[in-house]
């Protein structure tokens, strides 16, 4: 199975240089065949997605008349200002009789939450590197839902195989996988998705819903490596955790 991540959102901030994450966890909004970034319009798109964030999400969403922040009342994210939407694939288990069941999320480090993802927003590391704020009606996807195996497009996903004392570390490290791993995780699975990081600086959103971002041409966002010319603005590293409870 590939785990498909989706991000469409619109924030309130400003460029910045920051030597501190933002860090929140958000509970599901609803878990539904909806997906306004790729099936705009449709009322059961081809996939079943967790959605999480602002309670004015739907079907639709077209950002030309949709305002994240005015059309929502609250959000089902800790931090109560963010009205974003951010949503990710569902993961099932199959049994051997062919029976499906959905797996279900958890909360990561004791976040107070309701199943769903933790979200994070990175400035540089280095501390000095200045990064510009997402603009309103920023949309992006990460991931290919047609992927079978694993390749370099799947460099901003991974998975780990907790055990029962968990584990923290993020980004990807030598202790993940580009793989669901094929042992028993008695801690659960923890799956990080990490967004590009550089821009085209004109575009919010392109037909693929990808081609106005990218990663940097050298290095990682984490050693502050080079944005390529086609995309020369850095914006600040946007990473989800999503954790699974396969202990049934």
């Amino acid at each position: 199975m590939q785990l498909t991540t989706y991000l469409a959102f619109a924030l309130l901030g400003h460029g910045a240089v920051a030597q501190q994450m933002i860090r929140f966890g958000c509970s599901q909004l609803v878990i539904a065949r909806l997906d306004p970034l790729v099936n705009p319009g449709v009322q059961r798109s081809p996939h079943v997605h967790q959605i999480v964030g602002g309670n004015s999400f739907n079907a639709s969403m077209d950002p030309a008349s949709h305002d994240l922040v005015k059309d929502s009342t609250c959000t089902s994210c800790t931090f109560s200002e963010d009205f974003s939407n951010y949503w990710t694939a569902v993961m099932y288990y199959q049994a051997r009789n062919g029976s499906v069941k959905r797996v279900r999320q958890f909360p990561n480090d004791g976040l107070r939450t309701d199943g769903g993802i933790t979200v994070y927003y990175i400035p540089p590391y280095d501390g000095k590197t200045r990064v510009t704020a997402f603009k309103p009606g920023f949309r992006m996807l990460v991931g290919d839902a047609g992927l079978t195996t694993a390749t370099g497009q799947q460099r901003q996903l991974c998975h780990r195989c907790l055990g029962v004392a968990g584990g923290g570390g993020a980004p990807c490290t030598g202790r993940d996988t580009q793989t669901l791993p094929p042992n028993f995780c008695p801690g659960g699975i923890r799956t990080t998705i990490t967004f590009p990081t550089c821009w085209d600086g004109k575009n919010t959103d392109s037909p693929d819903h990808k081609s106005h971002v990218t990663y940097p041409k050298t290095g990682t966002f984490e050693s502050t490596g080079t944005c390529p010319d086609s995309h020369p603005v850095r914006l600040p590293q946007l990473m989800y955790e999503v954790m699974w409870d396969v202990s049934a």
